[in-house]
């Protein structure tokens, strides 16, 4: 497995926020959690490719956004926030050498982190950042490889995987006050603890999952439901809004 990864710009602090009052953020402490991240990635057997540092590019270390990525294709997404446009092209370039490239135009917008795939069914969160023209595009890309795409309600939070994940094809982690979890079709189900809403974004590489170290209790119900846990702090980028699936690209 490889992971697309970018460095944490030195204009972090100038982030997009939709749901969070902007705070200082320490970026020397957010590189090295960063780091730890890639690390964690690592010691999993994932390959890490590291874009060009994009310090003009805030939200450039959140490279999920900027594409989704199947088998068969990468579709390279339009952010609906206009300042993250330019991250793109990178993102693009280094995914040619794997994958067939697509790419949404307008007025369409879409945010990788409202994409859940779980099996051949994508997910998309109609949030603020993905609108309908987004799912339909990214629908006549992908229904040609046998893939079902479908439309979900997002409350509360900016993507639809700062609600819900999936750790296998059975079972997802969910915050219920977001969204619903009834129409992903999950056997299993795993609630986040109510002290810790943000927990519902964790990264499953294979049956080991990466969960934010500021969930303990959530990752004791990932760990109890039988898959192994390792604790990530992502204490500085969480001010910007972000989840572990955030800060990394997966191509298997």
């Amino acid at each position: 497995m490889l992971a697309l990864t970018r460095a944490v710009p030195t204009s972090l602090a100038r982030c997009e926020l939709t749901h969070l009052a902007r705070v200082a953020i320490d970026v020397e402490r957010a590189r090295a959690q960063h780091e730890l991240y890639e690390a964690a990635l690592r010691g999993l057997g994932v390959d890490i490719l590291r874009l060009a540092p994009a310090d003009d590019l805030p939200d450039s270390v959140f490279v999920e956004d900027a594409a989704v990525v199947v088998d068969e294709l990468a579709v390279l997404t339009r952010p609906g926030a206009e300042s993250r446009r330019g991250e793109i092209p990178s993102v693009a370039q280094a995914l040619a050498p794997h994958r067939a490239l697509a790419f949404l135009a307008a007025p369409g917008t879409l945010d990788g982190g409202d994409v859940l795939r779980i099996g051949r069914r994508l997910f998309v969160g109609l949030t603020a950042r993905s609108n309908a023209s987004g799912l339909a595009q990214l629908t006549a890309f992908l229904s040609p490889f046998g893939y079902e795409v479908e439309g979900a309600a997002v409350d509360g939070c900016l993507h639809l995987k700062s609600a819900v994940t999936a750790i296998d094809e059975q079972t997802i982690v969910l915050n219920p006050e977001w969204v619903d979890g009834s129409r992903f079709g999950a056997q299993r189900t795993i609630a986040v603890d109510p002290a810790e809403p943000m927990a519902a974004n964790v990264l499953a590489i294979g049956g080991t999952v990466l969960v934010n170290a500021s969930a303990p209790r959530t990752a004791e119900r990932i760990a109890a439901a039988g898959f192994a846990v390792v604790l990530v702090d992502q204490s500085e980028l969480a001010k910007a809004e972000s989840g572990l699936t955030c800060c990394s690209l997966l191509l298997a």
